[in-house]
């Protein structure tokens, strides 16, 4: 969940701290799996909502959006031109449809944080595209994500190649420190300058979760309902989630489930 809401200073995790995160952070990433088979053509977005907060209640977690700054479901689920913060409703899910689902999970008093993409039956080659460069903005920024560098090298190459691709970067939210509480220090830009920033040091846990867009990079956040979170031109927009621990060796992503990354041998 993209928030900016950090006034602490950045907090290094204790290696007790990492193991419980680490436990709430596999939850939310097993809530998108367990959701996943229901994404479908017919499938309204509170029905969607009801499975992920079912699966979080039935392991022992509490869905951390709800009553979050008035929030009102247990899950955000952002369709099509929805960035992200799309509060669950009537919207049945049509053929061609992209739909990001946004989960976090408290466990054991700590935070989880994880959103990926779905495509919704047959979805159109440009469509396709969109979701799988921002995967790739994705994977781009974990790379940097290692003792020594500097945080915003993150954003810079997230940025550099989703506008390589013909995109654009939404930089009106971000990623955030996360673990103790929901949103801590630092915020994670997704478009930033080269060589800036905090120095990245072990115990430091936070999301990256770059939203791109096909058209204009700004947003318009709803009136009615003061979340949800729109690309301004009508546009595609797609958004993908980790929550990192850095390390003193390769960055430890403890959203991983898949094993699409390699774990680190040594954490602190």
């Amino acid at each position: 969940m993209a928030f900016r809401d950090t006034k602490s200073k950045i907090i290094l995790k204790t290696p007790a701290q990492i193991e419980g995160i680490r436990e709430s952070s596999l939850l939310a990433a097993k809530t998108l799996k367990a959701v996943e088979p229901y994404v479908k053509p017919g499938a309204s977005t509170e029905f969607l909502n009801k499975i992920c907060a079912e699966f979080m209640l039935e392991h022992g977690a509490i869905p951390a959006t709800l009553g979050y700054h008035g929030y009102p479901k247990e899950s955000c689920i952002s369709v099509n031109d929805v960035i992200c913060h799309g509060i669950p409703g009537k919207y049945e899910l049509r053929d061609g449809d992209i739909v990001n689902i946004d989960i976090t999970t408290i466990y054991k008093s700590f935070f989880g944080d994880t959103s990926k993409m779905f495509l919704v039956g047959e979805v159109a080659p440009h469509a396709k595209k969109l979701v799988e460069v921002t995967k790739e903005c994705l994977a781009i920024g974990i790379r940097e994500c290692y003792s020594g560098n500097a945080l915003n090298n993150i954003g810079y190459q997230i940025n550099k190649y989703a506008t390589s691709n013909g995109y654009s970067t939404v930089y009106e939210f971000c990623g955030h420190g996360v673990g103790i509480k929901f949103h801590e220090e630092p915020e994670v830009c997704h478009i930033a300058e080269k060589n800036t920033g905090a120095i990245l040091a072990p115990g430091m846990i936070f999301t990256i979760e770059p939203m791109i867009n096909a058209g204009k990079a700004r947003c318009k956040v709803d009136r009615k309902d003061g979340w949800t979170a729109r690309t301004i031109d009508g546009r595609l927009s797609a958004q993908f989630e980790h929550t990192i621990c850095i390390t003193k060796d390769k960055p430890y992503v403890l959203t991983d489930i898949d094993g699409e990354f390699e774990l680190p041998t040594e954490i602190l």
